[in-house]
């Protein structure tokens, strides 16, 4: 949709918004995953935690916080909840005790065998193929690289 050959009212159309169609797919893959994640006692911000502490074991909270675009008023009470659930523990760096690692308990490691499903489901809801959700994956990361650099 090019803005010099559409109309204003055609601009404005709420089906014609990017960002509400990001934000309903978000709500959408949100509702997706629930039910998958509940079987595993997980919210899907708990999950994506999960995700990044599964690829690096022992990130710091700060890390972490970056690495999924949460502040750490939100970031600190899942941590607390994974941590009360057995999956996670919290260690105060030896060297500077501002600092807080997150390691995975065996628990969490476990977790990451009954996770292994998780994204089969996707596929099979999205009735999408490998190469497609990879496509989709690069397309909206660069997307949200530009978005993060403009604003």
């Amino acid at each position: 949709m090019r803005s010099n050959t559409v109309s204003a009212d055609e601009m404005l159309k709420l089906d014609n918004q990017l960002c509400f169609a990001v934000y309903s797919a978000s709500l959408a893959m949100t509702r997706l995953y629930k039910p998958v994640l509940e079987k595993l006692q997980l919210t899907y911000p708990q999950y994506l935690v999960m995700l990044a502490l599964w690829e690096q074991d022992g990130s710091m909270v700060s890390e972490l916080g970056e690495r999924l675009s949460l502040d750490s008023g939100t970031l600190t009470p899942l941590l607390k909840r994974l941590e009360a659930n057995g999956y996670v523990a919290r260690v105060r760096d030896v060297a500077d005790e501002r600092r807080v690692h997150i390691t995975l308990t065996a628990a969490g490691r476990k977790l990451k065998t009954r996770a292994a499903n998780v994204p089969g489901c996707l596929m099979a809801a999205t009735q999408c193929s490998v190469p497609e959700l990879i496509a989709l994956t690069q397309q909206i990361q660069t997307l949200r690289d530009r978005v993060k650099k403009a604003a």
